[in-house]
C-alpha cells in the first residue's frame, strides 16, 4: 500500500508538527479549512491527481467533505471512521452523513461503543464495524518490574480539560473521601480550556483540597507517571475510544471510571477495574475507598488491567485489523 496523508488546516495547525511527520518519511499535503467548500475543492483536485483506490476519512466533520470530495474524484472506495460516541450532529449533517453511508464501503468505529452508537443513528449495520485504538505496549515493560509498594498510594487523572471530561466529580469524591478520614492525594495531568482550569482550581480551593491536589499540566513521559501511581480515575461524561484509561491499563493502575459508552467495553466491572455511574460523586468516593483500604484488590485489578491491555488493545492489532479491511477493499 502506498499512502498520502491530507490534513485539513485549522487554527492550531502546527507547523512543526506537521514537519515531524514529514521527517517520518510520511506524504503531508494540507488543504484549506477556511471554508467547506474550499477543503472538497483542494481534497477533489488532489484525488484526481493521486487516483486512490481507497480513500480513509478520519474524524468530525472531516468525514463528510473528504467523502464528498471521493465521491467526485469517483474514488473507488470510500472508508468513514468515527472518534466518538457524541458527535456534533445536527439534522443536516446527520442526512449528510447517512447519504454518504449508502455510498461508503466501511464505517469504523475506533470502540465497539462507538460502533454502536452509530447503528443506534441510523447507518447501515452490515458497513459498520469496531475497530479499537491501540497504544504502543513497549514503552509500558517497566510496569512488571514496578511492585505495587513502590507505587504512589495517590489517584491520577490523565486528561484535557474539556466539557466532555468530569474532573468536577472527582473533586467532589475527594471531598467526601476527606470526611471519612482518608486524605489521598490527587494529580490531575494535562492542559485544556483555561476557563475549565480555573474553575476546577477554584472548586479545590472552595473545599479546602490545595495540600492534596496537583495540577501537573502537561506531562512529558506520562507513562512513567502511570506506573509510578496505584489508582488512575477517568471521569467523564462520554468517551469514543479512551486512549489514557487504556494507558493506565497497561501501566497496572488499579482504574477506575465512569460507566459511559466507549468506557464500557474496555472496562469489565469488578474484573479489571470499577465502573461508577456518570455524575455520582458518592459512587466514585465509595469505588476509591474501597481501593484506597483494599491494596490487595487494587493490585489484583491493576494486574488485570494491564493484562487486558496487552491482549487487547495494542497498535499492532490496531494497524492489522486496518490493515485486513483496506486489503479486503482493494
Amino acid at each position: 500500500m502506498e499512502a498520502l496523508l491530507v490534513l485539513r488546516r485549522k487554527r492550531n495547525t502546527d507547523a512543526k508538527r506537521v514537519q515531524a511527520l514529514i521527517d517520518l518519511g510520511l506524504d503531508v499535503h494540507i488543504v484549506p479549512g477556511w471554508s467547506h467548500l474550499a477543503t472538497i475543492m483542494a481534497l477533489y483536485r488532489l484525488a484526481r491527481q493521486y487516483r486512490p483506490n481507497i480513500l480513509v476519512a478520519h474524524g468530525f466533520s472531516e468525514h463528510l467533505w473528504g467523502r464528498f470530495a471521493g465521491l467526485l474524484a469517483q474514488v473507488p472506495h470510500l472508508v468513514h471512521v468515527e472518534h466518538n460516541s457524541r458527535e456534533r450532529y445536527n439534522w443536516l449533517r446527520l442526512w449528510q452523513a447517512k447519504w454518504l453511508a449508502r455510498r461508503t464501503a466501511a464505517i469504523v468505529g475506533v470502540s465497539e461503543g462507538v460502533r454502536d452508537a452509530l447503528v443506534q443513528k441510523g447507518f447501515p449495520e452490515d458497513r459498520c464495524m469496531a475497530i479499537p485504538n491501540g497504544i504502543e505496549m513497549s514503552r509500558f515493560e517497566p510496569a512488571d518490574q514496578i511492585s505495587w509498594s513502590e507505587r504512589k498510594p495517590g489517584i491520577i487523572m490523565a486528561s484535557r480539560f474539556a466539557r466532555q471530561k468530569d474532573q468536577g466529580t472527582l473533586v467532589k469524591a475527594l471531598q467526601l473521601l476527606k470526611s471519612e478520614g482518608l486524605h489521598p492525594p490527587l494529580a490531575f495531568a494535562g492542559l485544556g480550556k483555561s476557563r475549565l482550569i480555573k474553575k476546577i482550581q477554584q472548586q479545590v480551593q472552595a473545599t479546602d483540597l490545595e495540600s492534596q491536589v496537583q495540577f501537573m499540566g502537561q506531562v512529558q513521559g506520562l507513562h512513567e507517571t502511570l506506573m509510578r501511581h496505584q489508582i488512575f480515575v477517568l471521569s467523564t461524561h462520554y468517551e469514543g475510544m479512551p486512549l489514557a484509561l487504556v494507558e493506565a491499563m497497561a501501566a497496572g493502575c488499579a482504574c477506575v471510571a465512569t460507566d459511559v459508552v466507549g468506557v464500557r467495553g474496555v472496562i469489565d466491572h469488578g474484573i479489571n477495574g470499577i465502573l461508577v455511574r456518570e455524575n455520582d460523586a458518592q459512587a466514585l468516593a465509595s469505588a476509591l475507598n474501597q481501593l484506597l483500604q483494599n491494596s490487595q484488590l487494587a493490585r489484583q485489578l491493576g494486574n488485570a488491567a494491564r493484562a487486558k491491555a496487552l491482549s487487547s488493545y495494542t497498535l499492532q492489532q490496531m494497524h492489522q485489523s486496518y490493515a485486513t479491511l483496506l486489503l479486503s477493499l482493494k
